[in-house]
């Protein structure tokens, strides 16, 4: 369930593209079930094998990526994005459709993926582990996309299921926001990711 994706796992770029039509609405309908969305500007969807297989065939489509070399490049990049078992990973979208209230928002919004949280039952928040890869925020402001880790205690896990409520919620000064409890079809497929 949670392993890393190898060369062989990849359609050629001529496969895809007698593929790409259908395989794009199996992925788009996978992932309705795998975001969410705190208030009113800002997303999550959380990765798992089958999001990142198709983020970077659409990344070998588009650059035409054809040498093993550039390939293993690419999985090495993205690889890290899908969850090991006890955590859950997260590509975090801060959208504003209008260019310059995204603008202001990104500069009063710095800092912001450091105020992401999970709240699962009694249990304490956690807060996500943000942008490992590099940092986002520059010149002021924050980046509109961010890549989050939660980690989660194998107590916690054990203790998960779909009756118990499952909480994501952000509490930066200018944004504080909350899901409520996540509906059970994406608590079915977020679970999914833990061992």
């Amino acid at each position: 369930m949670n392993k890393k994706l190898i060369i062989e796992d990849l359609y050629s770029l001529e496969e895809y593209d007698n593929k790409r039509i259908a395989y794009r609405k199996e992925i788009l309908t996978h992932k309705k079930n795998r975001k969410v969305t705190i208030g009113k500007h800002v997303s999550i969807l959380f990765e798992d094998y089958k999001t990142i297989q198709y983020q970077i065939q659409e990344m070998l489509r588009i650059e035409k990526i054809l040498e093993k070399k550039n390939i293993q490049n690419e999985l090495d990049s993205y690889n890290p994005l899908i969850p090991n078992g006890n955590n859950w990973k997260a590509t975090m979208f801060i959208e504003y459709p209008d260019p310059e209230l995204r603008r202001k928002a990104l500069s009063l919004l710095v800092g912001i993926e450091d105020k992401v949280w999970v709240k699962i039952s009694n249990y304490k928040e956690i807060y996500a582990i943000a942008d490992e890869d590099m940092d986002r925020t520059r010149s002021g402001k924050t980046s509109a996309v961010h890549f989050l880790r939660f980690e989660l205690s194998s107590d916690l896990i054990k203790s998960l299921n779909h009756s118990v409520p499952i909480i994501f919620g952000i509490d930066h000064e200018n944004y504080q926001h909350n899901t409520g409890d996540l509906a059970e079809a994406i608590k079915t497929s977020i679970i999914k990711d833990l061992d």
